[in-house]
């Protein structure tokens, strides 16, 4: 089964095709950096890492970058407000979106054009336009795309070229227009855009690029004149991937994006997300709180990127519960110990497969199959749990399951945390290394001779220090092990 995967332009899920397998030119649209991105803009960027994650995982070439909008309105109200250089108002905030990414377990991309970086290329972009006539300058130096011109222009958001208006992300240009439908390629510079750097010379006059033409001249100069695949969140299909499409192809003549794909909104608690409402939250915020990164991702990966998600404090202790879950669940499979290097001649089906390797196999095809049917991630998480609970039970009723079989348990967790990225991200956050091992054993070793001894205060006295520090011991007849929880 290959991977299938909703277009917008087409409406219907279809056969994922690159036009040179194995390499993926995949674009996604990143956070505009005048501030920490919300948890909203992060389900958005976890969606496209896990597509990131199981292209690399089913064998292709990922060629993955995302933009970082560092100047537009909000970034040159924002820089004006704080009576610095847009530049120097933004890094911060591009370093910490990236650093929670990073936090986040969020693969790095190939490269994070920024937009004050590509400027002479979108002038040079904006040239080509006039020159074929899809684009004209106004008095003041601001120059616009003819939507007229450009008969293809409604069909990503199916709608006729007449029934379109400016859309309300970006604010309506003051700036004279032959028709109200036409969008700012170039906007002449206004005195708040000169205090704060953000105006550039250009054949028309200073002035900066439109917000729609910077994704653009990015894409396609680091990836090339047709895409692969372009990812963005649902509120971006009009007008800015709409008009993207009309710039781009209006100059290559060729098709900009072979699949387009839009990540539906989240909802907290609820209710929609909104400044009015005070319910804006920032990964930023619950990272700060000491929240699990790990819970974080697999709240946010819990709904399958075409549905509606609901993102709850409650929602991320149950998250929490089921990462730990998994803690527990590789550190079982480490510390069995295999009966030896042959499966069980009575436990070996026709295939030569032991229980826990038959119960591999089928967890790889039920989690391939969910993530092949439109990126299902609540599909390919009840498959990991699935093999979870019944390896368990496995483990539970046997005594001698063999080292191979075992080990073929093992691969199967590791292949497909290589996809969901919870592991690795867990074991991260909870910051155990060697010299903390040392010391959590060395405390187990006293507590276990403080109880021989029946110094009981002793010995209960460890196990709270252990458990104010996220320690939490199991005493078993084979010995007593910890794990670490937050």
């Amino acid at each position: 089964m290959a991977l299938k995967l909703y277009d917008t332009l087409t409406r219907s899920v279809r056969d994922f095709e690159p036009a040179d397998p194995p390499r993926v030119r995949l674009y996604a649209c990143g956070p505009t950096v005048y501030d920490h991105a919300h948890i909203g803009n992060y389900r958005s960027f976890l969606v496209y890492d896990l597509l990131h994650r199981y292209l690399k995982w089913a064998g292709y070439d990922v060629d993955f970058v995302m933009n970082l909008t560092d100047v537009d309105d909000k970034t040159i109200d924002r820089a004006a407000e704080a009576g610095k250089d847009v530049r120097e108002y933004t890094a911060p905030f591009s370093e910490d979106i990236l650093a929670d990414a990073r936090a986040l377990g969020i693969l790095p991309a190939r490269s994070y054009p920024l937009a004050t970086g590509y400027v002479p290329q979108m002038v040079s972009w904006v040239e080509r336009l006039e020159e074929k006539g899809l684009a004209y300058s106004a008095e003041d130096g601001s120059v616009y795309f003819s939507i007229g011109a450009f008969p293809a222009y409604g069909h990503l958001k199916g709608l006729d070229p007449e029934s379109t208006r400016p859309g309300a992300r970006v604010q309506d240009d003051e700036y004279e227009k032959e028709n109200v439908r036409d969008f700012a390629l170039w906007k002449a510079a206004k005195p708040a855009d000169e205090a704060v750097g953000a105006a550039w010379d250009s054949p028309w006059g200073r002035g900066r690029p439109g917000w729609h033409l910077e994704c653009s001249v990015m894409s396609i100069t680091e990836l090339g004149e047709t895409l692969d695949i372009h990812m963005g969140g649902e509120d971006l299909v009009f007008p800015h991937h709409e008009n993207e499409i009309a710039q781009s192809e209006g100059v290559t003549g060729k098709p900009f994006v072979r699949h387009w794909v839009h990540v539906k909104h989240l909802v907290v608690e609820g209710e929609k997300m909104s400044k009015s409402l005070g319910n804006t939250i920032t990964v930023h915020q619950l990272l700060g709180e000491g929240l699990s990164p790990a819970a974080i991702r697999h709240q946010l990966l819990g709904a399958q990127y075409r549905r509606e998600l609901n993102f709850t404090r409650d929602g991320l202790a149950a998250s929490a519960a089921a990462v730990q879950r998994l803690l527990d669940f590789e550190a079982r499979l480490a510390e069995t110990v295999g009966a030896g290097g042959e499966d069980r001649v009575d436990a070996v089906d026709a295939a030569g497969e032991g229980p826990l390797a038959r119960l591999a196999n089928e967890a790889i095809e039920a989690f391939r199959a969910a993530l092949e049917d439109d990126l299902n991630s609540a599909g390919a998480l009840a498959a990991l749990f699935v093999f979870v609970n019944r390896v368990n039970g496995e483990l539970d009723a046997v005594t001698d399951i063999s080292e191979s079989d075992l080990e073929a348990a093992r691969k199967a967790l590791a292949s497909m945390d290589e996809v969901m990225g919870l592991l690795s991200v867990a074991r991260a956050g909870l910051g155990v290394d060697d010299d903390f091992v040392t010391e959590i054993e060395l405390l187990i070793t006293e507590r276990k001779a403080a109880r021989a001894g029946r110094d009981f205060a002793r010995a209960d006295a460890i196990r709270d220090e252990l458990a104010e520090r996220g320690i939490v011991l199991e005493d078993s007849a084979g010995g007593t092990r910890w794990k670490r929880v937050r």
